[in-house]
């Protein structure tokens, strides 16, 4: 006869039998505690990566961009009518906060360099007349003149209304940041850069730059700028990332309608597309129901509208409106004029889409 087991071992033996069946019920558990936590640590550390990085995409501020043809240009019937044209889009763009103004060509083509367009004095096509013009009132009054030569295109500039953005600063104004332009005057410490910014004195920044170029500068509290504070240069997007202010718009070029979509600016590119036309979806502004959205687009048409954009684009061509954006819609269904002028269409949409918008944005 064996020995009698006492009621410790008895016990023991119980607990043993129980660890082992748990162990084999749950392996990753027994696992886990083995290692002495390393398992949960590295779980610890995934989560605490993605809260990182949702926390970061969080942070990106939506952006609503339009697209316009510069054939609209082209049916102005004299320089100051085209340029009075070109000056309600930049309005419109502004009024209604768009971060991005997308001037295409619709011929089809794909050779012109996006870079140049607009940029040399002897370009006077459509597009280049339109982006000049949109570039100019985007840019404050105290720049122009450093920033913009003298070019024949921006000869009725004069007659047009300022845009009077946020960042339009008067030289009595104060704010959190500034547009400036650098200069070629040395900074009194030799460190830094000495930078234009619309006040009665110049600023000296923490960066060496090369003379005219536009930086946006934060101004900090201290008004009184002859303490020689090296001040700080930050990304054109800050003042709207950091105190949700409108700081003007981009213009870029596009050769054709599908370059405006597949060449977005913006990381990620455009995750809604909307097409404007009269032979879109007649959808009341009140039930439109637009995706949580991080940059949307809105495209406008020409004289012949987004379906002749469409035919004439190589990439495009032989699709049908619906197969190239997400929302094909008539803004302005019941018309009383034949023909809905293109600045016209542009203050028609943005202000239908405003509700919209304003929706999505509530459940992002």
């Amino acid at each position: 006869m064996g020995k009698k087991k006492s009621k410790l071992q008895v016990e023991a033996e119980g607990e043993a039998e129980q660890h082992q069946k748990q162990q084999e019920e749950s392996p990753l558990k027994s696992t886990t505690e083995l290692i002495n936590g390393d398992i949960d640590s590295s779980e610890a550390k995934r989560k605490k990566k993605k809260r990182k990085k949702e926390q970061q995409k969080s942070k990106t501020i939506p952006t609503v961009s339009i697209a316009i043809p510069s054939t609209i240009i082209g049916n102005a019937q004299s320089h100051e009518l085209a340029t009075r044209l070109a000056g309600q889009i930049a309005r419109a763009a502004t009024i209604y906060r768009i971060h991005e103004v997308v001037v295409f060509d619709n011929n089809g083509s794909s050779m012109d360099d996006p870079t140049t367009v607009g940029t040399a004095e002897g370009d006077k096509s459509n597009a280049a007349f339109f982006i000049r013009i949109l570039r100019y009132l985007e840019t404050p009054q105290y720049l122009r003149k450093t920033l913009f030569s003298r070019h024949s295109c921006l000869r009725f500039v004069g007659l047009l209304p300022p845009l009077d953005a946020p960042h339009h600063l008067r030289k009595h104004e104060w704010a959190s940041y500034r547009e400036g332009v650098t200069l070629e005057e040395k900074a009194p410490n030799s460190v830094g850069t000495m930078v234009d910014v619309g006040l009665d004195e110049n600023v000296v920044i923490d960066k060496v730059l090369g003379p005219g170029i536009r930086v946006t500068v934060a101004m900090g509290t201290d008004r009184n700028l002859s303490t020689g504070t090296l001040h700080q240069v930050v990304q054109s997007t800050t003042p709207r990332e950091e105190e949700g202010m409108y700081w003007g718009y981009k213009v870029r070029y596009a050769p054709n309608l599908s370059s405006v979509i597949d060449n977005c600016s913006f990381e990620g590119g455009y995750d809604y597309v909307i097409g404007t036309s009269e032979h879109g979806k007649v959808v009341k502004s009140s039930e439109l129901c637009i995706p949580a959205f991080r940059h949307l687009l809105i495209t406008f048409g020409g004289l012949a509208g987004l379906e002749e954009c469409i035919d004439k684009d190589t990439k495009l061509k032989g699709k049908d409106a619906k197969e190239v954006f997400h929302s094909y819609l008539n803004l302005c269904p019941h018309q009383g004029s034949r023909t809905i002028r293109s600045e016209e269409a542009v203050f028609i949409a943005l202000q239908y889409f405003q509700e919209p918008i304003d929706r999505s944005l509530q459940i992002g």
